[in-house]
């Protein structure tokens, strides 16, 4: 598969973008201000550092932090070295960061310093401080480099600054040449997304992929040279790395990263940058919308938001257009087993289509509802969404069976997903076959929920489903059901599970029960539970 665009891989990408947009700003982070050719060199020399800690074609490198300046020279150096990209949920605990690392055998890991209070450096040591391994954390025993992306670093592990003086050795050719070796076909990345069996699967994707996706996302949102873009998104995930940094990239338009969401902070970068780009979750722009003190910041330059699957209220659609005079608001949808994109709103549609669908399949790429026989039905009719074309990834790294379950023989993707097709081929996601909420843009997957509760002591029995919450969208509700005699509360649990797990897949409420409802086969009736919160 080529890629049709004018790039042939991701550091091809660079390279152009560093050409083209030169004297371009390119990323924007406090007082730091980088053009495109200062980020192609610095792309280079993290390139060079990572050739000189033994990085080959084909490695895997994690990258373990929070939206930043480093983490796009980081990412797209080891790209550029030809490297596979694995980046990691910043809400993850330690033993969540170590299971993905240890099951993509990454050799190489960024990760942050202390970020919001934890370090994620100790988290991980308390995760894998102890096994067969060498390198840092011996129970990671293919990972033989750890770079802090601070000043700091402890014993093991190198610093960022440490870490590039290291490629200083590495000549430009050397680096350029390893580059230029790249292929479209290599995979670039693997986005791992928990499962229903509560076992994290990487989704492969490759330059190619990516390249022809994004360039489509910037076609169709309208994304310009000289746009000011503010990326909220996590890079962790496509809508941050893809749609945000490799999209910037395509058309030069500037970055601005913001590490946590606060819409404090989102409203004075917009203010303070001119912020023309705002793509975002629903709950980030209603949060907007409503701030007390919105008035006293000029957003006038806004021009252009694309928020997620959810589907999107008429009336927020219509006060992002009539109170901000934002021109240009687009629906979308995707999950990482595509790229990140399958469907999405054109500019011009009507703000029924907008507001009630994820717009239409992207070039490229077909899409069916098909009945539980895999039969495709007429529009107007609910079924699960299956997925076919360029978008659609190889594989789930090194698990077969799984790929099995979700990729039909001729490529056709089952995505889970249950969603209805108008007459005009809009799609309207409705129902989530394997029951994932979504958690303030979190996809948040009960099983996997289930079986870290299931890890508690005094919990004999559980089932998790989402709730509506009026300021994330959905939050978990746990149904449990205690071992004989203990004396476990609501509170205990919950604040068990902050240690636990990430923040958004913790149950906000918890209701004790004598049994869970089940079927003659044994499996949980999660219909007769949703309809304890409904009535």
């Amino acid at each position: 598969m080529r890629s049709d665009t004018a790039w042939g891989s991701i550091p091809d990408l660079v390279r152009a973008a560093a050409e083209r947009y030169a004297d371009d700003e390119a990323v924007v982070e406090g007082r730091t201000r980088v053009t495109y050719a200062e980020l192609g060199m610095r792309v280079e020399r993290a390139a060079a550092a990572c050739l000189a800690n033994g990085i080959e074609p084909g490695d895997r490198v994690g990258i373990w932090a929070p939206n930043s300046l480093d983490w796009i020279v980081g990412a797209l150096g080891a790209v550029s070295a030809g490297a596979v990209l694995v980046p990691l949920n910043t809400r993850f605990k330690g033993a969540e960061a170590a299971d993905v690392l240890r099951r993509s055998g990454a050799r190489l890991l960024f990760v942050t310093g202390t970020f919001l209070g934890t370090s994620y450096v100790a988290s991980l040591r308390r995760a894998a401080g102890d096994g067969p391994g060498t390198g840092p954390l011996p129970g990671l025993p293919a990972l033989k480099h750890a770079v802090v992306l601070s000043e700091d670093a402890p014993a093991g592990f190198l610093t960022w600054k440490d870490f590039l003086a290291g490629g200083e050795g590495v000549g430009t050719a050397e680096v350029r040449d390893r580059s230029a070796a790249v292929r479209g076909t290599w995979p670039s990345d693997i986005i791992f997304t928990s499962g229903t069996t509560g076992r994290p699967k990487g989704a492969v994707i490759t330059h190619d992929q990516t390249l022809r996706a994004y360039d489509i996302w910037g076609d169709l949102a309208g994304l310009t040279r000289g746009d000011r873009y503010l990326i909220v998104n996590p890079f962790f995930h496509t809508f941050g790395y893809k749609a945000g940094v490799i999209a910037c990239l395509m058309r030069g338009a500037t970055m601005i990263p913001q590490p946590v969401f606060s819409v404090n902070t989102v409203l004075a970068n917009i203010a303070a940058e001119r912020v023309s780009v705002l793509p975002g979750p629903p709950t980030l722009l209603q949060s907007l919308l409503d701030h007390p003190a919105r008035d006293a910041h000029d957003l006038s330059a806004l021009r252009l938001v694309v928020t997620g699957a959810a589907v999107v209220p008429l009336r927020l659609v219509e006060r992002l257009r009539g109170e901000l005079g934002i021109g240009t608001v687009l629906t979308a949808y995707g999950l990482s087993e595509a790229s990140g994109i399958v469907t999405m709103c054109r500019r011009g549609d009507d703000l029924t289509v907008i507001a009630s669908t994820s717009g239409r399949a992207v070039p490229g790429t077909r899409i069916r509802v098909v009945d539980p026989e895999g039969r495709p039905l007429e529009p107007g009719l609910p079924g699960e969404v299956l997925v076919r074309g360029f978008n659609v990834m190889s594989g789930y790294y090194e698990d077969e069976r799984a790929t099995a379950e979700v990729l039909s023989p001729d490529g056709w993707l089952r995505t889970g997903d249950v969603g209805v097709l108008d007459a005009a081929g809009n799609l309207r996601i409705t129902d989530r076959l394997k029951d994932m909420f979504i958690v303030g843009g979190f996809n948040a997957y009960p099983a996997e929920i289930e079986q870290l509760l299931g890890l508690h002591p005094d919990v004999a029995d559980v089932a998790v489903i989402g709730v509506p919450d009026a300021r994330l969208g959905e939050v978990g509700r746990a149904y449990v059901v205690r071992r004989p005699g203990a004396l476990l509360t609501a509170d205990d649990l919950i604040a068990w599970s902050r240690r636990e797990m990430a923040n958004y897949k913790v149950p906000r409420t918890v209701e004790f029960v004598a049994e869970l409802p089940r079927n003659a086969s044994g499996k949980v009736v999660k219909g007769a539970l949703r309809k304890r919160v409904t009535g």
